[in-house]
């Protein structure tokens, strides 16, 4: 291997990938288990660009070496381990389903250095497809169909995230089935493109932890702010919830139980919203929801969900919410919506015969 040549040609790709594997080692915010999935994903790649360039180097001989096959072997299924890890850092379900073409994959490619299952090469070091041939392409063709799945299948409130993977799904799809129609030359954007893909996916996990409060996975009070601004003339609703009796429970069963409370709840109005509504945690033991272009019928629906789903919970909460006229703020939508849940709060405590005691 030329490797003045090859580093003329990979400089870019290699101080991409390094510099990414050196960041996700002094990474201290994602799970071990997700910086352990991208310095994989990341490692493939890295070594794709070298078996790649070695098996592409052999190509241009005019007589067909055994090294070749076993290289195209290894490329072959290091393109397919590199898209099931994509999909394991995008999903975090159904690992043993997914990694299963891979190794399927990986087990024919090898078997078709001395069957010829899936490729070939003629005396004069031609490529040849077997009676397999175009496996590679239906394997990765499979991983990116569950991508491409994922934006239809799952509910994803998230407007960013919905954009960002409708781009990894475009480019990856493109870069790998272009050489199907293009010049084969064009296969050297499947590392670029990944490796990009993967670094936005990886930044956008990072931007969550400036948005996501840490104890129930909410958005957070910081979030709620950049949003009732970024988000102002859309805003039609604001909806509050409080939760009831956190100090009697802090003080009963213990901070732990206090802190299971507020996340058992964050679940239940997490679950009751829609597209369009975002719920934050702006406070202890206080929520809220900003509802986009719904009117008051969907927001009566909101919280009849919320009641449902609270109902089934060993706790309660107070609602309260307020609609936008065209002429209020922000703030002043909030202090509607918090003037009825402190009715509704008045009115809990009434019934049930406790003391009302604010958390401290």
């Amino acid at each position: 291997m030329n490797s003045t040549l090859f580093l003329s040609q990979n400089f870019g790709v290699l101080v991409l990938l390094i510099g990414f594997l050196i960041v996700l080692i002094s990474d201290i915010h994602l799970e071990r288990r997700m910086i352990g999935r991208f310095g994989m994903a990341v490692t493939f790649l890295l070594i794709y660009t070298i078996t790649y360039y070695i098996e592409s180097d052999l190509g241009f001989r005019t007589e067909y070496t055994a090294a070749r096959a076993v290289f195209t072997a290894v490329n072959y299924s290091l393109v397919s381990w590199i898209l099931c890890v994509l999909m394991l850092v995008i999903y975090s379900v159904h690992r043993k389903l997914l990694i299963l073409p891979a190794v399927i994959g990986t087990v024919l490619y090898f078997v078709s250095i001395p069957t010829k299952l899936v490729f070939y090469f003629t005396e004069t070091n031609s490529f040849q497809r077997g009676p397999l041939g175009y496996l590679p392409y239906i394997i990765a063709g499979l991983y990116l169909l569950i991508l491409v799945l994922r934006l239809f299948l799952e509910k994803i409130h998230d407007k960013e995230l919905l954009i960002l993977l409708i781009f990894i799904s475009v480019t990856a799809v493109v870069c790998f089935f272009t050489p199907l129609f293009l010049s084969v030359e064009s296969a050297v954007w499947f590392v670029p493109v990944v490796a990009v893909d993967l670094l936005l996916y990886y930044v956008y996990l990072l931007r969550l932890f400036t948005m996501i409060d840490p104890l129930t996975n909410l958005l957070n009070r910081q979030c709620y702010y950049a949003d009732a601004e970024k988000y102002a003339d859309r805003i039609t609703a604001v909806v509050a919830m409080d939760m009831d009796g956190l100090k009697e429970i802090n003080d009963r069963e213990g901070h732990t139980a206090g802190d299971r409370a507020l996340r058992s709840l964050a679940d239940c109005f997490q679950r009751a919203v829609h597209r369009g509504e975002r719920v934050y945690r702006i406070g202890g033991d206080e929520y809220l929801i900003l509802a986009m272009d719904a009117d008051e019928a969907e927001i009566i629906n909101l919280t009849e969900r919320i009641a449902a789903g609270v109902a089934r919970v060993p706790y309660s909460c107070s609602v309260g919410y307020a609609m936008q006229t065209g002429r209020l703020s922000i703030d002043e939508l909030y202090k509607q919506a918090d003037a009825m849940l402190y009715e509704a709060k008045q009115k809990f405590y009434e019934e049930t015969g406790k003391a009302r005691r604010k958390q401290r």
